[in-house]
């Protein structure tokens, strides 16, 4: 556990708006639009790990709940945030304020490995090379 998926690292950017319509507006004919909603990294990881039991692939061969990710928010600002675990760990991580981004890891170099570390939820979880 906790070594990854057999592919390669993949990104998933959290930082795009969506533009929902205000259903209760909509019903009287009114055509108004909510404010922009950011997807936080917690909510992306709750919906892969929802989309991996639905699945009901046991053996985790490409992605699992314990596959290691990334999450990172505000990153460049004086205020950024970066945590790396599992994607049970970091379901329930606090990120804070948007805007967020999330990686899941794939076969890791030992530096990769190494700056995982000094980042994680769980330093146990991310192995040594």
């Amino acid at each position: 556990t906790g070594q990854g998926n057999r592919l390669g690292s993949s990104g998933i950017n959290a930082e795009y708006g969506v533009k929902e319509i205000d259903w209760t507006k909509m019903v009287r004919g009114q055509k108004v639009y909510e404010p922009p909603q950011y997807m936080s990294v917690n909510t992306a990881v709750q919906q892969i790990l929802e989309h991996l039991k639905e699945r009901g692939d046991e053996d985790g061969e490409v992605l699992s709940e314990d596959s290691l990710a990334v999450g990172v928010a505000r990153l460049g600002s004086d205020k950024q945030t970066i945590i790396s675990g599992t994607l049970k760990q970091l379901v329930d991580t606090e990120f804070g304020e948007p805007l967020h981004s999330l990686c899941i890891v794939g076969k890791l170099h030992a530096l990769e490995a190494d700056m995982l570390r000094h980042f994680a939820v769980d330093k146990s979880v991310i192995p040594v090379l």
